[in-house]
């Protein structure tokens, strides 16, 4: 698998450059969730990070690159991907 510095940017991690390995299509994954041990015995605490483009290209507004953005409300909820799927009751 191949690995892309990324930046991040806010949080606990700002300020870091992290290997992150890409998928098939050479991109980061669109989160990212750093689990940090407590010291008490309590289950984790998790942060969050959502991809964003670094910078776009002039003539076609492409991605250049991509860093990850604290997210500190955690993963946000996406809606249905599809409108003729039901949600199961």
């Amino acid at each position: 698998m191949r690995s892309v510095e990324t930046p991040f940017v806010g949080g606990p991690l700002d300020g870091r450059v992290l290997p992150v390995l890409t998928g098939a299509t050479g991109q980061p994954p669109k989160t990212y969730e750093v689990p940090v041990p407590n010291d008490d015995g309590t289950p984790p605490t998790v942060y969050v990070y959502l991809r964003a483009p670094s910078g776009l290209s002039r003539r076609l507004g492409i991605p250049r690159g991509w860093q990850y953005e604290y997210a500190p409300e955690g993963k946000p909820r996406g809606a249905l991907k599809w409108p003729w799927s039901k949600p199961d009751h």
